[in-house]
C-alpha cells in the first residue's frame, strides 16, 4: 500500500469537495491524508490535478474518489499522481475484478502505461512498483455489497474496503437525518472489517464526530475520514456569525449609537 499510510496506526483524513487547492496548503499539514472527492465534489480534471499537486507539496497522500467504474477515469486518477483511488458503489466481485484491471499494471491488471505526471516525477520505471505503492479502495455502499464484502475483499488487487455510511443507510430505509452510530451502522461496519481482517485488507470508514470516530477505532478501521472543507466552512461560519450577532445585539441594548459609514473600517 501507499508507504505513507502503512504505519499500522489510524490515519485521519480530510475530505475536499471544493476546487480550492489553497485549502490544502493551509490546513492539509494538519492531517494524515486527503480524500479528494471527484464523485460528489465540485471538481473537474484540472481542479483534481491541482489538489493532488498541493497534497504532494505538503507531503500528504491524495486519495481520489472517481465518479464511476469507467476504465479511463480510474487510470487517469492514478496518472495524476494520486496515492490511491476510491471507486464508489462496488457491489460484486465481478465489478471489483474489472476495477482492478483499470487500476493495476500487468500481470495483475490491465492499466495503460504512459501517465505523464508519474513518469515526470519518478521516471519510466515507476510501473515496476506502482501496484504496491498505490491503494485501490472499493467502496461498499449497499446491502448487496455488505453481503459480498468477503468475496470482494478476496479479489487480488483490491487493497481496501471503504464503508459508505450514507448510501448504506439510505438503502436500508433510513432518512439522511438519522444518527450515525453503532445501532444504525455497527453491523455493517463489522461485516466490512471482518472481510478485511480475513483477507489482509485495509478497512476505511467515515469517523466524523467523537462517537463515530471511537466506533471506527474500536472496530479496527485504519483509514478514517474525520473532517472536511464543507463542515469546517459551514460550522465555523455559523458559530462565528452567531457570536458576532450576540455582540451586536448586546451593543444595541446598551444604548450606545451604532457605527456610521464614516467610522466603518470598510
Amino acid at each position: 500500500m501507499c508507504p505513507a499510510l502503512a504505519t499500522g496506526a489510524p490515519q485521519l483524513g480530510l475530505c475536499i469537495m471544493y476546487p480550492a487547492p489553497g485549502i490544502i496548503e493551509r490546513i492539509g499539514p494538519d492531517w494524515d491524508w486527503v480524500w479528494v472527492d471527484g464523485q460528489h465534489g465540485e471538481l473537474g480534471y484540472q481542479d483534481t490535478l491541482a489538489i493532488v499537486r498541493a497534497c504532494d507539496l505538503v507531503g500528504k497522500p491524495a486519495i481520489v474518489r472517481v465518479a464511476s467504474h469507467e476504465f479511463g477515469g480510474i487510470s487517469l486518477a492514478f496518472d495524476m499522481g494520486a496515492a490511491g483511488v476510491i471507486v464508489p458503489v462496488v457491489d460484486t466481485p465481478e465489478q471489483a475484478k474489472a476495477i482492478v484491471k483499470a487500476a493495476k499494471f500487468p500481470p495483475l491488471g490491465g492499466r495503460s502505461y504512459g501517465g505523464r505526471r508519474p513518469i515526470d516525477l519518478h521516471g519510466r520505471m515507476f510501473s515496476d512498483t506502482a501496484n504496491d505503492d498505490t491503494l485501490l479502495i472499493c467502496q461498499i455502499e449497499s446491502p448487496e455489497a455488505i453481503e459480498n464484502a468477503d468475496v470482494i475483499a478476496a479479489v487480488p488487487g483490491v487493497d481496501a474496503l471503504f464503508l459508505g455510511p450514507d448510501d448504506v443507510m439510505l438503502r436500508r430505509g433510513f432518512k439522511m437525518n438519522a444518527p450515525r452510530n453503532k445501532e444504525t451502522l455497527g453491523k455493517d461496519m463489522e461485516a466490512v472489517m471482518k472481510a478485511c481482517r480475513k483477507h489482509g485488507k485495509i478497512g476505511c470508514s467515515v469517523g466524523m464526530g467523537e462517537e463515530m470516530l471511537k466506533l471506527s477505532l474500536s472496530m479496527g478501521f485504519q483509514i478514517i475520514v474525520s473532517g472536511g472543507d464543507v463542515a469546517f466552512l459551514a460550522n465555523t461560519s455559523k458559530s462565528t456569525v452567531t457570536e458576532a450577532r450576540e455582540i451586536v445585539n448586546g451593543h444595541a441594548s446598551s444604548g450606545k449609537p451604532a457605527a456610521t459609514d464614516a467610522t466603518s473600517p470598510y
